[in-house]
């Protein structure tokens, strides 16, 4: 590889990786080979962006490249000597499908539709003579919302004005093995023109090669590829099509020369075509598309259909219901539970598109808010497919590097059976074993650095936090699994690794501490929680913070959580979201909630106004993509659509009504000031606990307000503590269904401001 590397002036490789390696700790794996694959696919897209876009820009391009290649926009990023163009200012889009199905197709900010995934897209135009043309990803002013009145989700796309007006309403339907994608467009125009259905060889990503489009012959349909994917509603009235060397379709469409065709063939990938509808002045035009999902040969490959599809009805009955006055935060809150339901069709994945994969770690947290709002089932059956992750020697396998997948494995399978009052099934518990032993054997046992002695190894872990270190995410993580799985066993005869695990348990927390004491006298920490004990404080701190949500392994108020949010609020803040620096290089919704859950255990009442600002940098449909542009408020890293940043938005409003400490149910903690100055109703449930399903609710009056609960208990907290913030903390230890009144603050009213100031 050197000979050759020089030979063609190029850099010694080897030399360049061993360079690399220095910015990192030493570890056993020293790259994610997994995410190394899935970049190098990512790339190989953007080289085929960087052949494809920037000499066509006379071509219609999705509504990323129309921003980010436009230099009077906000989004423009100049490319130069970037060696690939990739979609990094509005990884925005939306999924629409039915329950338990794996097929997703998903619709950009401007409604251009992928209906296969990493598939080619179809747009709709308004096309006239005089050339005052309705294209989508070039109109700014695009109004996009999310139907969630009628049975599952749609997504509906609106653009133009009275003279002018093209609508789009996208959603997905039970029909066949597969199920479909239904597209209903409505067009009108005041002058004579065309309603234009364009097949495109892009997606959100960029290119996705189509080679063949044929119209068949009763012009009811498109066969793309050899499968007749699309079927119109009504018989084309003209067709055009075109392949790269003659340029885009759309500039057959304008002036009239070209003859009608019924399809090409292009041997680059780049064909396109249009379906024309004439448009009569004063006269709506209706249209309905329909894609055959059985089309769609890639996602069968990664997600084969584990379970019969579901209507909305069923799969939505008895999950838990949010009542509150802010409408946004209600429709959020509505959005995510579907979100939730459409990844979850078997296995859990965190996206529709870019993250359409298995990690144990969003795993976590999305069936952590699974249970929370009842879906108890639906996480039991993912639950069942752990142990096929496991390899031989205990470790739950997301990817090579990863140290905390062990421990986020047995704290959900902890958490499922606290909160269903089951005991684990017997065929998990020799897996259970297996992943104790694991985490145990994995600990350093001798090193150099005293700093590291006993926790876990180096390593990527959760990738955002920084190069390959010790990181303290990996070791509470695997301190919380140790518990679990001591927890998980007790009982099943499996005594010697239920005193094993405990003792580790109880020995790595003491390691942490050790290794935290040492770290403060060597860097300049203030008391906080650095990533890992050889790191300055940064924005990989965010990781550190898992001591206390989820996990509950310190206090609320443990000075050093205090002491690293309040690092965090002061130096990593954007817009009042957090802003990690490293890779994500944007504003994370899940990673503000998850600050947002330390200041509520602490009750800190700051912790609203991160809530708040969270809701605020939700796109139109009520998605956050994983990371956030923090000028174009587009998506810029990851998904598009993050099923962690939906999962942690119900836990958010199930936390504010309900949470657990240790064997005490805190009720109300969460609740701003302004929420009962409104006067109205408020209630969340029934959601489970780890005592039992509860409905929660509150009803402000003048005098007070009045907080009830109902309960399926199948334990007994120790007491339930009603802590009203601004009101006095009442706490019941008689058990059971109850219901008190909480009389008015007397003196000065808290106001609003109190509660969301930072």
């Amino acid at each position: 590889m050197r000979r050759v590397a020089r030979h063609n002036g190029f850099l010694d490789p080897i030399l360049v990786m061993s360079r690399l390696g220095n910015f990192a700790q030493p570890s056993e794996v020293g790259e994610p080979i997994e995410l190394l694959r899935a970049g190098l696919v990512f790339h190989a897209r953007g080289l085929m962006n960087t052949r494809a876009i920037q000499n066509n820009l006379d071509w219609i391009w999705p509504y990323w490249v129309e921003r980010q290649f436009n230099p009077r926009d906000s989004s423009f990023i100049p490319r130069a000597f970037s060696i690939s163009h990739i979609n990094l200012s509005h990884r925005n889009w939306t999924a629409v499908g039915v329950p338990d199905s794996p097929f997703l197709p998903i619709v950009d900010p401007s409604g251009l539709v992928t209906p296969y995934y990493d598939g080619w897209s179809l747009d709709a135009w308004i096309v006239r003579p005089d050339g005052a043309n309705l294209l989508p990803s070039k109109s700014k002013a695009v109004a996009q919302s999310l139907d969630l009145e009628s049975a599952g989700v749609a997504v509906e796309t609106t653009l133009g004005d009275d003279g002018i007006r093209l609508h789009s309403r996208v959603e997905a339907f039970p029909e066949g093995d597969a199920g479909s994608c239904r597209i209903s467009l409505s067009a009108q125009s005041d002058l004579p023109g065309w309603l234009v259905v364009s097949l495109r060889p892009y997606n959100p990503e960029g290119v996705s090669f189509i080679h063949d489009i044929r119209l068949e012959p009763d012009r009811s349909r498109w066969v793309i590829d050899g499968f007749p994917a699309v079927r119109f509603s009504q018989p084309v009235a003209k067709h055009f099509s075109s392949e790269y060397l003659l340029g885009d379709v759309f500039h057959k469409l304008a002036g009239g020369e070209s003859a009608e065709d019924s399809g090409s063939h292009c041997k680059v990938g780049l064909a396109t075509a249009a379906a024309m509808f004439p448009l009569e002045p004063g006269t709506v035009r209706d249209l309905v598309l329909t894609v055959d999902l059985a089309g769609d040969k890639e996602t069968p490959k990664q997600f084969p259909v584990r379970h019969p599809i579901k209507l909305w009805g069923p799969a939505l009955e008895g999950l838990a219901g949010l009542q509150v006055p802010d409408a946004h935060f209600d429709f959020l809150y509505r959005a995510a539970i579907r979100t939730l339901l459409l990844h979850s069709p078997g296995e859990v994945f965190p996206g529709p598109y870019t993250y359409k994969r298995f990690w144990f770690r969003d795993a976590a947290f999305i069936l952590n808010a699974m249970l929370a709002a009842g879906m108890v089932e639906r996480t039991e059956r993912t639950l069942d497919i752990f142990p096929s992750r496991q390899t031989m020697g205990g470790y739950f396998l997301s990817q090579e590097g990863e140290w905390d997948s062990n421990g986020e494995a047995l704290w959900i399978l902890r958490r499922y059976c606290e909160m269903t009052g089951r005991k684990p099934k017997p065929a998990w518990i020799p897996s259970i074993v297996k992943a104790a032993d694991w985490i145990v054997r994995k600990r350093i046992k001798h090193h150099k650095e005293p700093r590291v002695v006993g926790l876990l190894p180096a390593g990527f872990s959760a990738e955002h936090l920084g190069p390959n270190d010790y990181y303290l995410w990996d070791d509470y993580w695997g301190a919380a699994g140790l518990q679990a799985a001591a927890w998980l066993l007790e009982g099943t005869g499996h005594d010697k690794t239920v005193r094993i695990a405990k003792d580790q348990a109880t020995d790595l927390l003491s390691a942490i501490d050790r290794s935290l004491e040492a770290a403060q006298a060597h860097q300049k920490l203030g008391g906080a929680l650095p990533a890992s004990p050889l790191r300055r404080m940064d924005s990989g701190a965010i990781g550190s913070i898992v001591a206390s949500y989820p996990l509950s392994l310190l206090p609320g108020d443990d000075p050093r959580i205090k002491a690293t949010l309040e690092f965090l609020l002061a130096k990593c803040m954007i817009k009042g979201t957090f802003f990690q620096d490293m890779i994500h290089s944007g504003m994370n919704a899940y990673l503000t909630l998850h600050m947002a859950q330390c200041l509520l255990r602490a009750d800190d009442p700051r912790f609203f106004k991160l809530v708040r600002d969270t809701a605020a940098v939700a796109s139109p449909t009520g998605q956050w993509p994983e990371a956030i542009h923090p000028h174009t408020l587009g998506g810029c890293m990851g998904d598009g659509q993050h099923v962690w940043a939906a999962a942690e938005w119900v836990l958010m409003m199930r936390n504010m009504f309900v949470r657990e400490e240790d064997r005490v149910l805190v009720l109300c903690s969460g609740i701003p000031e302004e929420w009962l100055r409104s006067g109205k109703e408020m209630g969340f449930g029934p959601g489970p606990t780890h005592f039992g399903v509860l409905t929660v609710s509150i009803r402000p009056s003048a005098q007070g307000v009045r907080v009830s609960w109902t309960g399926e208990w199948h334990s007994k907290p120790a007491c339930i503590v009603i802590r009203l913030p601004g009101r006095k903390t009442v706490t019941v230890t008689e058990v059971g269904d109850g219901s008190v009144e909480i009389p008015e603050v007397s003196g000065r009213q808290p106001q609003a401001a109190d509660f969301v100031q930072i």
